[in-house]
């Protein structure tokens, strides 16, 4: 998506997710069956035979699932041309500044979400794994932005991905996805060109991942 019509879409139905992010309710209990597996706080690694152009070479971060309302995730490798400045010109801190804003999903791709890396949690924290959380208020932001403590940081992403209860589970069935554990440095730090890239390395040893293609096909 390019840089004018995602920054349109975000200004004419502006929803800063970041502020209030309850996109799912309350998480229900995870099977024993799948407690080393599908979870929050792993990444989903698309297979290279993934042909979805919404998933094709993604990495994405499960940031909350459950079998009664099903699983929210959110692209992490995928950022776009627009300045989260001027997808959200009404909040001050961010004037000057060079966030960029991620394609995060193809779901309410108008709303922003934030993922915050940080020391404390915040005042109504939604924790994903430990330390990183979706959303946060705009004290967090401002402080993060304006009082940066070394290892606190953020991202903001424009939508997110949502499977319905099952849904993800029979797509991991057919080899569409792998799991891996996620850490903060692939999320803040990396860069987002080469996560997929390496991250399908590690899956490969074992073939997690179905693939026919040969690694350095992979573009």
């Amino acid at each position: 998506m390019n840089r004018a019509s995602l920054l349109t879409g975000i200004l004419l139905s502006l929803d800063i997710a970041c502020l209030t992010p309850g996109l799912l309710a309350a998480e229900g209990p995870t099977s024993p069956s799948e407690s080393n597996r599908l979870t929050k706080g792993a990444f989903l690694v698309s297979s290279p035979n993934l042909m979805d152009p919404n998933f094709r070479h993604t990495v994405v971060l499960i940031c909350e699932h459950n079998h009664e309302q099903g699983t929210l995730g959110i692209i992490l490798n995928r950022p776009t041309e627009v300045l989260l400045s001027d997808a959200l010109p009404q909040i001050a801190v961010l004037k000057a500044t060079s966030y960029q804003v991620f394609w995060g999903g193809p779901v309410q791709q108008q709303s922003i979400l934030m993922l915050f890396r940080l020391t404390k949690p915040p005042e109504e924290p939604k924790e994903v794994m430990t330390g990183v959380y979706l959303g946060a208020g705009p004290d967090t932001l401002s402080q993060v932005i304006t009082k940066p403590n070394p290892t606190e940081t953020f991202r903001a992403y424009a939508g997110y991905a949502g499977w319905a209860p099952g849904q993800l589970e029979y797509e991991m069935s057919l080899g569409s996805w792998g799991i891996v554990s996620a850490d903060t440095t692939s999320i803040f730090d990396k860069d987002p060109g080469s996560l997929w890239v390496d991250l399908v390395e590690k899956l490969r040893a074992p073939r997690v991942i179905r693939s026919n293609q040969p690694m350095m096909t992979i573009n």
